[in-house]
């Protein structure tokens, strides 16, 4: 039996520790500018609990914060403790929401060269029996302040989730509507698309597609390369991409106070398709493979 086989037909243990997902980000604003744009990426598959052995033998990516690539947990949940477990269950618990927990696998940037900053951070919460019982969205900006989405799953092959707006991430948009995922668990691939809707019209999408790499130096170096500074491009990006929403003339609003709570829950909406994404004139921008 491969080790890489879909996480829903095997129990966690069966499964590697940690590996690699490889693609692209496309992101479209319908509202109130047109913009589009499409990046490379690649991301790190981490199961919280085998931190220990999942980075084992690799000499391009270490844990902790330093190296020529690295993992380091404090990056994640509350920031000040190195086990990410405590933290979600506890927002599991808080959102009502009733899961196993039997593993928690996370997907997020790496460190590279000591900086990563990850605007959404995915944590696959699955039973014993390696079926998705939630998901949660770490979603943060460049303002320092985060928020997480707790959604519990439905037991679908795909996972179509919704959740009230609660962080401002963009100036150009304000903090209402909702968020409409279409999402299921990593596998031999990954694919996901998040809509931002307002009153149910979509005024923002993005897409993420990418193909399981195993983990290990030769692929990290060839990474490192072909994508350089990868962690710091993510921050360069949104900046690149807000001047050309300003100069597009988008109205610029101020940063509310960030949310209250920590976290909120989302809902399953089971056999409900995504939100309908209209068509416009610079959907031809969409590459055949993308991501988000």
């Amino acid at each position: 039996m491969s080790p890489f086989a879909s996480p829903a037909c095997l129990p966690p243990a069966c499964l590697p520790p940690a590996c690699l997902y490889v693609g692209s980000t496309w992101h479209k604003r319908f509202a109130p500018r047109p913009h589009a744009f499409r990046y490379r990426l690649f991301q790190i598959l981490i199961d919280i609990d085998r931190l220990d052995t999942a980075l084992s033998g690799l000499r391009l990516m270490r844990p902790g914060r330093f190296g020529v690539m690295s993992f380091e947990p404090r990056d994640h949940g509350d920031r000040q403790t190195a086990s990410l477990r405590p933290w979600v269950t506890a927002r599991l618990r808080e959102a009502g929401v009733a899961a196993e927990a039997t593993s928690i696998r996370l997907l997020c940037f790496p460190r590279v060269l000591g900086f990563v900053f990850n605007p959404l951070s995915i944590f696959f919460v699955h039973g014993g029996d390696g079926r998705l019982e939630a998901v949660v969205y770490e979603v943060n900006n460049t303002f320092g302040q985060t928020h997480a989405y707790v959604i519990p799953a439905s037991g679908a092959a795909r996972e179509q989730q919704r959740a009230t707006k609660r962080l401002y991430v963009s100036p150009f948009y304000k903090v209402e509507g909702e968020y409409r995922f279409d999402i299921a668990a990593p596998g031999e691939t990954f694919d996901m698309t998040i809509v931002k809707a307002v009153d149910g019209q979509p005024d923002f999408v993005a897409t993420q597609e990418a193909r399981r790499e195993t983990l290990c130096d030769q692929k990290l170096a060839a990474l490192f390369w072909s994508i350089p500074l990868m962690t710091a491009k993510v921050v360069l990006a949104i900046h690149w991409e807000a001047l050309r929403l300003w100069l597009k003339g988008a109205p610029f609003g101020a940063r509310p106070p960030g949310p209250r709570a920590s976290a909120s829950r989302g809902e399953a909406s089971r056999g409900a398709a995504p939100c309908k994404r209209p068509a416009g004139p610079i959907d031809k921008v969409r590459p055949r493979s993308a991501a988000a």
